[in-house]
């Protein structure tokens, strides 16, 4: 994605404005024999450490030129297309060539440096290469003139990814890395030139994974004119409020330029604007010229900064196609630049990489200021709030979260069955495409929602691709722990009630499988024809079970339901086995729903823990109950949209993809009230509303849940008079909050946020609706410091508090104008029928005493991003192995995990060794009364029943170093001195995890012959 383009010339980008230049042909690389000879006479050195780095001078203001491309994977063309340099008429972009050209450029002239980021590219290209290219590739890395930043498979967003699936997508590129170069090609800067704003999460995970140091592009344009001021474009940002610093402390620096070069000085194919010509004899002479500008470019900028050294980013978007161009000018720079010291000029140029820039900031040795926020929301202008991604392209964003759910469970099962689960009865299984496609998603523009329609439908194909290979995986591990070989069916579509097996069979098994690392209890809802079924659990008793029928308008509506609730153990599952009662008689009257009428009481669903209570005028959900602490609350819920602004008076800025910018402060509700039916059985309550013809929502309540279940439907969005809607979902209470709400952090830690305020720069609000609206990845709540209302997300969305006592949250957006960022095309996604998209998704509402609700979010959000997966089989299989009796119930686990440590990963490594990754999932303060806060020992030697700990390596986060062996830049700090702590010696009898805390391990394993043990 572009960066906001004020260099001239350069194609039009995110922010940029102005025609696309035509590209020239890519230079030819060079031929084998050169490359060799190119090659020994360049300088050798042992590794790509900071001691391959130029030499600086010391008493100059050293200019350090990073020479980079930035490759989205993924935006305006596919993938693919960015690639193979396809559809060249949409944007100019082959990372092929790119990759071609640079390798070539940098043999050609030995002080040459150049950045690669994307891994989902350059592994694509490397393993096209010939192994003589390979080897040149490996000797330009060990010499650090070819540097990796950041490594992970794409530049991820940070506001719309959970936290587990960028430890996924890091660990992924790195280890790709550690693979092919080994410690060379390590990255040791982060590097997030294009996430439109910055997560505190984010920079956590990064200094857990080794990172000495981040720097980034985008900056509200606010927060940068103050640190400009201020000489804090460069900081320490201590990234967590649990962990013992320097343990998430990561020094970060705010790119001058966003990540262009300076205005007039792109010399890319791509671009416009003048070449040196140093040629004195020329008529187009103008070193001189070029000189002067860079001097004074060069002056203006280190005004900003601490340090005698400042770095130019010379590249953008899918540049060095033809690198030689930018290269040729590049030494032309330098060498005239430099000349112009035997004139007194104390500044020095040279070509440079942003671990080598780090390293000079290092040596400084000064003491840096420290951030304790974010850096959200992001804003590049007054009316242009980069807060509408947080909500764009809700499906597509549903579909992402259930494939990281999904791929989580694949790659247990994959750890759990060893090698049999990828050969197996079913053929061929394989976690590995499912995970490739799960990294493309973290893209900035993926699951961001910013790509354009025709890549967002790549992504989603890419994702759909992914999960065959997995369900034949899932296929043979469950054949091999179950003892059965069965036909084994996966209904995907069972979120909109649609599944041929169970709609057709006389009888049929449920497979149902627990990825957490404590027993489960399930409501399995599965569509079915009219009729009774008896449901028996693993051990052959029946469980109560009811077919339920959905209120519907439509004339054939949604078909019954059988609902039955399951018991799972912990890693483990449990098989059902369901079958039609013939000849079944009702012996009572079918559950059929009732129109509530005006009434003069509220009408009210309740179970033991919740009572929720409805005006039966207007049939919203007026009042809310915690039965158990006593706490009754109004809540007051319903939907509201907010009419997209096409630009007025003060601002032609239009809401779009990526901006949130609605034309008035108040939204509308689409309606103020909801026709209404209940459905009331032994195994669920529900409150059927329906808002309009494109906007209804049941109100849920299952026996022993201790929250509320809103399942909303949204879609399609009118959009006939003219008028773009963003759609929200708004609880009002009574609350007296005082301006503060709260939001998670990528789905981990907590942030306070404030109305209309920054923690770093006294703002100037001026858009009172985007500018308070941030990204909601699991939670968001409002408390009084008593009580707390806490609402639960089943996908990334943006949510605010824009009164007291209020809560929104938006859940589909359909627009009618670009916001002129870049991507060229609305956000008004057609759908199936091409009449525009409908999306269903869930709120879960808990009302708790303030001290004790960390308990119930924590636990209850773990169990929403880990849901159990069902599969569903025929009945009567073979044995899978002859003589071994069939299980209809397992545990990996031979005991629970405790409530404050989740399993975060289980997956194969290689042949013999597995990936284990255990965390503290609460943070210091959140005890809840139960001691969740505080440290948890394990014994990890006997804790699995499918396999033996054989040995037990500790590694950082993304698993590409030895934790003992790894060590990060220590950075003064104007708050004092932080005392260095050593890792603690691994010993697997006893593991402790404190808040917040993640564990890294690869495990060596040796696998039972029967797969484990039942569950006791």
């Amino acid at each position: 994605m572009g960066a906001d383009a004020r260099v001239s010339g350069l194609g039009a980008g995110r922010g940029a404005a102005g025609p696309r230049m035509s590209s020239r042909a890519p230079r030819p690389p060079l031929q084998p024999l050169l490359f060799l000879l190119v090659l020994l006479a360049a300088p050798g050195a042992r590794a790509a450490g900071y001691e391959m780095c130029p030499k600086a001078q010391p008493n100059m203001l050293n200019v350090h030129l990073v020479a980079h491309t930035h490759d989205d994977v993924g935006w305006l063309k596919t993938v693919d297309q960015y690639f193979y340099g396809i559809k060249n008429d949409i944007q100019h972009a082959g990372v092929q060539y790119i990759l071609d050209s640079v390798v070539s450029a940098l043999l050609a002239e030995p002080t040459r440096r150049f950045v690669y980021v994307e891994m989902a590219f350059f592994a694509r290209w490397w393993h096209q290469q010939t192994n003589a290219t390979q080897a040149i590739v490996r000797d330009l890395v060990r010499q650090g003139r070819l540097e990796f930043a950041n490594g992970g498979w794409v530049m991820n967003d940070e506001a719309t990814t959970h936290y587990g699936a960028i430890v996924d997508q890091m660990t992924l590129g790195l280890r790709f890395l550690e693979d092919t170069f080994g410690a060379d090609g390590r990255p040791r800067v982060a590097w997030h030139i294009d996430p439109f704003g910055h997560s505190r999460e984010q920079a956590s995970l990064f200094a857990q994974m080794g990172f000495d140091g981040l720097f980034f592009g985008r900056l509200d344009y606010q927060d940068k004119k103050v640190r400009e001021e201020m000489l804090e474009m460069e900081h320490v940002w201590r990234a967590s409020a649990s962990l013992r610093p320097p343990a998430a402390d990561l020094f970060t620096g705010v790119l001058p330029n966003g990540y262009n070069p300076p205005e007039d000085m792109c010399w890319d194919s791509l671009c416009s604007d003048k070449p040196v010509v140093d040629d004195a004899g020329s008529p187009e002479y103008n070193a001189d010229q070029v000189v002067e500008y860079f001097l004074h470019q060069a002056a203006v900028q280190s005004q900003h900064y601490r340090t005698n050294h400042i770095v130019m980013t010379m590249g953008s978007d899918f540049q060095y196609q033809n690198a030689n161009m930018w290269f040729k000018n590049l030494d032309k720079l330098i060498r005239l630049v430099n000349a112009q010291q035997a004139k007194g000029s104390r500044v020095h140029v040279l070509y440079s990489t942003p671990a080598c820039y780090l390293w000079q900031l290092h040596k400084a040795n000064l003491a840096w200021s420290v951030k304790e926020d974010d850096f959200f929301p992001y804003a590049d202008e007054a009316h242009a709030f980069w807060t509408g991604y947080f909500s764009s392209r809700p499906a597509l964003k549903r579909y992402e979260r259930r494939s990281y759910n999904f791929l989580q469970v694949c790659s247990q099962l994959e750890a759990l069955a060893g090698p049999a689960a990828n050969e197996g009865p079913y053929g061929s299984g394989d976690s590995a495409p499912l995970g490739e496609a799960m990294a493309v998603l973290q893209h900035h523009d993926a699951v961001s929602g910013t790509s354009r329609q025709q890549v967002a439908d790549d992504y989603a194909r890419q994702l759909a691709a992914g999960w065959g290979p997995c369900e034949v995986l899932l296929s043979n591990a469950l054949a091999r722990l179950s003892g059965s070989k069965e036909t084994f069916t996966f209904c995907r579509e069972l979120n909109v009630s649609v599944c041929a097996l169970t709609q057709t069979a006389k009888r049929f098994e449920v497979i149902i499988y627990n990825p957490l690392g404590r027993k489960t209890d399930w409501m399995v809802r599965l569509p079915v024809t009219k009729g009774a079924f008896l449901v028996k659990d693993p051990n052959g008793k029946s469980v109560p079970s009811e077919v339920v029928t959905v209120p519907s308008s439509d004339i054939q509506g949604p078909p019954p339901e059988l609902l039955f609730s399951a018991s799972v153990p912990a890693l483990g599952f449990s098989i059902y086995s369901v079958a039609r009662v013939p000849d079944w008689t009702p012996q009572f009257h079918p559950l059929s729903p009732t129109p509530l009428k005006p009434k003069a009481h509220l009408l009210t669903i309740r179970n033991k823990h919740i009572r929720a209570a409805f005006d039966p005028n207007t049939g919203l959900l007026v009042e809310l109950e915690n039965l158990d602490q006593k706490l009754v609350l109004p809540v007051e819920q319903a939907f509201y949209w907010y009419n997209a602004s096409i630009g007025n008076q003060y601002s032609s800025q239009a809401s779009g993809a990526y901006i949130f910018r609605p034309d008035q402060q108040k939204p509308l509700p689409v309606r103020h009230w909801a026709t209404t039916r209940l459905v009331k059985t032994s195994l669920v309550q529900e409150v059927h509303q329906n808002f309009s013809a494109w906007c209804s929502q049941v109100v849920r309540l299952y026996p022993g849940q201790r929250h509320l279940e809103l399942e909303w439907t949204v879609g399609p969005i009118p959009v006939g008079e003219g008028w773009g809607k963003e759609i929200v979902s708004r609880f009002d209470t009574p609350l007296e909050t005082g301006g503060r709400f709260y939001t998670d952090s990528n789905g981990r830690e907590i942030l306070e946020r404030r109305r209309d305020y920054r923690p770093t720069w006294d703002l100037n609000q001026t858009e009172p609706v985007a500018g308070n609206y941030y990204p909601v990845n699991t939670r968001i709540y409002i408390t009084d410091g008593k009580v707390q209302l806490t609402v639960l997300t089943d996908r990334s969305q943006g949510g605010s508090s824009l009164r007291d006592g209020s809560l929104e949250l938006m859940v589909h957006r359909r627009l009618l104008r670009d916001d002129n960022r870049g991507v060229g095309e609305p956000l008004a996604e057609a759908g199936a029928d091409g009449e525009g998209l409908w999306v269903r998704g869930r709120h879960l509402v808990l009302l708790d005493k303030a001290e004790a609700a960390a308990a119930g979010h924590r636990l209850q959000a773990e169990r929403e991003v880990l849901a159990p997966q069902v599969v569903l089989a025929v009945g009567g299989g073979t044995p899978y192995r002859r003589g071994a009796a069939p299980r209809k119930q397992f545990s990996a686990l031979r005991r629970e995990l405790p409530p404050s440590v989740h399993l975060l990963t289980l997956a194969r490594w290689d042949s013999r060794t597995l990936l284990l990754r255990l965390e503290h999932q609460f943070a210091l303060g959140e005890d809840s009364g139960r001691n969740l806060s505080s440290p948890v020992t394990l014994d990890l030697r006997d804790l699995f029943s499918a396999f033996t700990i054989t040995q037990l390596r500790e590694t950082t986060l993304a698993a590409n170093q030895p934790r003992k062996a790894a060590s990060r830049l220590q950075w003064n700090t104007n708050t004092g001195p932080v005392p260095q702590t050593a890792p603690p010696a691994l010993d697997p009898i006893a593991v402790t995890l404190r808040p917040m805390e993640i564990r890294t391990f690869l495990a060596s394993v040796q696998w039972k012959e029967d797969g484990g043990t039942n569950p006791s």
